[in-house]
């Protein structure tokens, strides 16, 4: 029998349309029911050139259900073409579309010859959720829009792929953070979603030196296709580094990758260290003090937040992990390269980690968990409650997020480490007034 999936923690694979909106030039086109890219559009942020409630949709009905959707189809991304100035049209399947048997594909190729590019997606709830739906986007942009031919290597460039735009609420101000860091170490970073990005940093992809995945899995099918497609090499990093230990390492792992001069990297990490610490330091006996918050934690989030996060608190504040719980659902075949990530932290510590997609029965294993104390509980909305119950401080990292607002913040890297703490404490000063 099926479980009920309470407390959702993602959407279907249709609302990867916010990964089409988040490429500035780029619009979906949905082939799917009226009703499903209203409840997927959540207003939070996209490329600014188009409004968010700007998606043509096919509007299936009983009708093409029983005669089929490919001409209404065909007329919907013909008069996309006509009256919206996009760049890229990225044609997205619901579930009817799919389940009716629509050639969804067939109708695309006869736009192959239209003044702007048409592609599609295979994205249907009932195959999974809006994680792999963004990787399915980004799969059929590399197969279908970029040029069979690799251009000439642009040395230095590095195309970065992360967390899932929109879905991931820290999306922008990470990617942001990633290319900075990139830079640093005077790398020329590329990425493709957000203001000043977009249709034209796609186009770059193909001449990139290698690519860059912060991940623990998502991701992966993608820059192994560019591989495939054109031989760049990528380089697979599966921690989120946020902080000073864990930015350091990943500076010199991507240094490395790339060939720079390991004076460049040390004299960066160097630098960027000893402001770290400077400010840890003048805030130090503040952290010590504060005794409102017990020294464990527990994250309930996807994978890159719960091991990035993790190795944070572990390694650069002391605290100690109890089990930690990841909500994106991995595919089995990643399962053992994250668990064995969060056993690889300072100190020899190791931390338990368990998937799940109920709520309910996770933070019934958190109420009866002890913490010796109050504990520091980050997740989504939906935790707020548990959090309260075992009198924690509660901060919101993760999907659904409702009681902060977070319009271009990020907390990865040095800065961004930095940034979180500020969270935290803020939120855990707050309980000494009360």
């Amino acid at each position: 029998m099926a479980k009920i999936l309470d407390q959702p923690r993602y959407k279907c694979a249709l609302a990867a349309m916010q990964t089409v909106q988040s490429i500035p030039g780029a619009i979906p086109i949905l082939h799917s029911g009226p009703g499903c890219g209203q409840k997927l559009n959540d207003n939070s942020g996209v490329s600014g050139k188009f409004s968010p409630n700007i998606f043509p949709c096919t509007s299936v009905s009983e009708k093409e259900i029983v005669f089929g959707g490919e001409g209404k189809l065909r007329d919907t991304i013909a008069n996309a073409i006509k009256i919206i100035d996009a760049d890229l049209f990225v044609v997205l399947s619901g579930c009817t579309a799919e389940i009716i048997g629509d050639d969804i594909g067939s109708v695309v190729e006869e736009f192959a010859e239209a003044d702007k590019a048409v592609i599609f997606a295979n994205t249907p709830g009932f195959k999974g959720t809006n994680y792999l739906g963004h990787e399915w986007v980004l799969s059929s942009i590399f197969k279908q829009y970029l040029p069979a031919e690799k251009p000439e290597t642009q040395k230095g460039l590095v195309n970065i792929f992360a967390g899932p735009p929109i879905q991931d609420p820290f999306w922008l101000g990470n990617l942001r953070q990633l290319e900075a860091l990139a830079a640093s170490i005077g790398l020329v970073p590329n990425t493709i979603f957000g203001h000043g990005r977009g249709v034209p940093n796609v186009d770059k992809i193909p001449a990139a030196q290698f690519n860059l995945l912060v991940s623990p899995w998502l991701g992966l099918t993608s820059v192994k296709i560019l591989e495939e497609k054109y031989g760049t090499p990528y380089l697979h990093y599966p921690v989120l580094p946020i902080g000073a230990f864990e930015t350091s390492k990943f500076l010199r792992a991507v240094g490395k990758f790339a060939g720079v001069d390991t004076a460049i990297t040390e004299r960066v990490v160097a630098e960027k260290e000893a402001e770290f610490y400077y400010y840890i330091e003048r805030y130090s006996d503040f952290f010590l003090e504060m005794r409102i918050m017990s020294k464990r934690f527990v994250v309930l989030s996807e994978a890159q937040y719960a091991l990035g996060i993790t190795k944070f608190l572990v390694n650069d504040l002391g605290m100690f992990p109890t089990t930690q719980y990841i909500t994106d659902n991995p595919p089995e075949e990643y399962h053992t390269l994250i668990f064995e990530e969060f056993r690889k932290l300072n100190y020899g510590i190791e931390a338990e980690a368990e998937l799940f997609t109920t709520g309910i029965e996770v933070q019934e294993k958190i109420r009866n968990t002890d913490f010796g104390g109050f504990p520091l509980v980050l997740g989504s909305s939906w935790d707020r409650e548990v959090a309260m119950q075992t009198g924690g401080i509660f901060v919101n990292i993760s999907y659904p997020v409702v009681e902060r607002m977070i319009i271009n913040s990020g907390i990865v890297g040095y800065d961004g480490g930095l940034k979180f703490l500020e969270d935290i404490y803020t939120v855990a000063a707050g309980r000494l007034i009360l």
